[in-house]
């Protein structure tokens, strides 16, 4: 007899802040958000609830989110500190389960099918977590309860803050099917649009979509939307994930004028980025990327096989992604794709297969 998967999203409600306020309760009522500094070109990387109340939200440039909300109060992220109190918590997760797919800082996804504790109810871990999380840290977590990982995401958002929102088996369909198109995993602003344009606003819409129909609009991830709308999520719960890309970038606090003095900044990213692929160990890389986002905000990103970081190639890719936008520039990414482990253990063996006698 198959078990039935019992899948835990665990979320921290707006965690910097969260951590902000508790360590200085006088921030508490007030706007409150964790970012940049809005004379530096800073975003907000996250934000309590009263600031949200006023529009303010994450990525979003720090100076919009201070005319948004006048009185809103942006403190620099003490990432040291995040990942201090992200500790404690992990640690709470592994006591109750060794399946942990850790998403982020704040965010992981649990295993809890096999536990025994608790009587084998779900609910009743999730309870305790947001009890054990509360007391030994001063955090409050938000918790999805699902059979699967999608629908457990989905419900952990769903209560906020401070919530705690179960999918048992037997609701699924009912819950899968009022559900709108834009709650699922991957469809963002864009894909939405392209959805309201074919008439499919919910999850009911969605199932009466002939598959070849939706392949032929959204290439393969057509097929993801129609499993997502059964309800079909068969991905396990990665308790090692494996690390599928390297990158630096910078915003600056003046705009890069033109071409040369963007490969002259160019060239000091590369430096930081040799760097930090050497911190990892100089794993096999598969491609180099380059990222430029413009004064007035677009982005593109230029990319080309590779087999190590060629400096060159780099300024190449500027070259080419820089005529997209021919303007002054206001930030610059460059980065490396790299191999799957299998890519890799495959290369190792034709390397030694060329060298035998």
């Amino acid at each position: 007899m198959t078990t039935a998967r019992k899948i835990l999203h665990a979320d921290c409600d707006c965690f910097y802040a969260a951590v902000e306020m508790r360590d200085t309760p006088s921030l508490r009522d007030r706007p409150l958000a964790v970012g940049g500094s809005p004379e530096r070109r800073g975003v907000i990387a996250t934000c309590n609830y009263p600031a949200r109340r006023f529009g303010v939200h994450s990525a979003m440039p720090s100076a919009r989110a201070l005319r948004l909300c006048p009185e809103l109060r942006i403190v620099p992220p003490d990432f040291a500190k995040y990942r201090a109190v992200s500790q404690q918590i992990q640690a709470i997760f592994h006591e109750l389960t060794p399946l942990v797919e850790p998403l982020s800082l704040d965010e992981a996804y649990l295993d809890v099918s096999e536990i025994t504790a608790f009587r084998g109810s779900a609910t009743w871990m999730a309870r305790w977590i947001k009890e054990e999380a509360l007391k030994r840290t001063g955090i409050v977590v938000s918790v999805g309860v699902a059979p699967n990982k999608f629908l457990a995401k989905i419900a952990s958002d769903w209560d906020k803050p401070d919530g705690l929102f179960v999918i048992v088996p037997g609701d699924t369909e009912s819950f899968i099917t009022d559900l709108p198109v834009k709650k699922l995993h991957g469809v963002g602003p864009a894909t939405a649009r392209r959805l309201e344009e074919l008439s499919i606003e919910t999850c009911a819409d969605l199932r009466i979509q002939p598959l070849e129909r939706l392949l032929d609009h959204f290439g393969k991830f057509g097929r993801r939307l129609h499993e997502l709308a059964h309800g079909i999520d068969e991905r396990p719960v990665a308790v090692s994930r494996e690390r599928k890309s390297v990158s630096v970038e910078n915003t600056y606090h003046h705009d890069l004028p033109d071409l040369a003095s963007c490969h002259e900044a160019l060239a000091v990213l590369i430096e930081n980025l040799d760097e930090r692929m050497a911190r990892h160990g100089n794993p096999a890389i598969g491609k180099q990327f380059i990222k430029v986002r413009f004064n007035d905000f677009t982005s593109t990103t230029q990319e080309t096989g590779a087999r190590g970081i060629i400096h060159a190639r780099f300024h190449e890719l500027l070259d080419s992604a820089w005529q997209r936008g021919s303007r002054p520039v206001r930030l610059l990414g460059v980065g490396v794709r790299l191999l799957p482990a299998l890519e890799q253990r495959q290369l190792g063996l034709f390397d030694a297969a060329s060298e035998a006698p």
